[in-house]
């Protein structure tokens, strides 16, 4: 079957499946971000406000993530990535 044949929920499985499979978080990060866009050109566009506050909250808890005390609580989960990395 050809790409172009199926279904949009039936590309949005295979291709989130396929980025889980592969951990490519550029891809599911592209997503994220096309999300309040797409959103908002089908006219949803309070939805679309709340999508972009969520992706910005968690990239401002990202940017936090290294600050004490939520620092020593995520310390196993450095160490453990660090550790794998290495």
């Amino acid at each position: 079957m050809d790409l172009d044949d199926l279904t949009s929920p039936e590309l949005h499985d295979r291709a989130v499946k396929l980025a889980l499979e592969r951990r490519d978080v550029g891809f599911l990060w592209e997503l994220l971000r096309a999300i309040p866009a797409a959103e908002a050109a089908q006219g949803d566009l309070e939805r679309s406000e709340t999508d972009i506050m969520r992706v910005f909250g968690l990239v401002t808890d990202l940017l936090g993530s290294g600050e004490e005390p939520l620092a020593d609580a995520l310390r196993p989960v450095y160490l453990d990535y660090l550790k794998s990395h290495s």
